[in-house]
């Protein structure tokens, strides 16, 4: 495949060496136009020659900021993202793990509203509840042993 050939890994992410490359010289061709031609400016108007420097260096970044849109408007992101059909016993393992090394999963009701909005979006809102309630069933029933023998010899 050329195209796996073209990409490679920066600082965790798939770049297209030729994308990257244009990039950079886009990148600089802005910042150092911008640092050039503000210096040019700064000089002729602010009367200390380092702070005309400074604010040159200052409008040059501000190049980096402005290549950097651009580049990302020219260059889509090249992630493969790939979706495998998920086995749901690891999250009942993981769960079992979280549960006995942190000495038990806590309650809902003690946690923020925001941290319960971002586990129903992420999807682990209903898996912790399920957990919550199985918890308390069983503490219940554990807390009262006569009363489920109490109720079955009352059938």
């Amino acid at each position: 495949m050329k195209q796996d050939a073209q990409l490679m890994e920066i600082w965790g992410d798939t770049v297209d060496r030729r994308h990257l490359a244009l990039a950079i010289l886009i990148g600089g061709a802005i910042a150092m136009a911008g640092f050039i031609a503000s210096r040019a400016l700064l000089r002729q108007v602010v009367a200390d020659q380092a702070m005309a420097a400074s604010y040159a260096m200052l409008v040059g970044l501000g190049g980096c900021l402005i290549a950097g849109i651009i580049c990302a408007k020219l260059f889509a992101p090249k992630r493969q993202i790939i979706e495998e059909g998920e086995d749901p016993s690891w999250r009942e393992s993981a769960m079992d793990e979280l549960a006995t090394d942190t000495g038990g999963l806590g309650r809902l009701a003690d946690l923020p509203p925001e941290v319960i909005a971002e586990m129903k979006d992420v999807g682990l809102y209903d898996i912790f509840a399920q957990r919550e309630r199985a918890a308390d069933a069983a503490a219940a029933s554990s807390s009262t042993p006569d009363a489920g023998r109490t109720a079955a010899a009352a059938h």
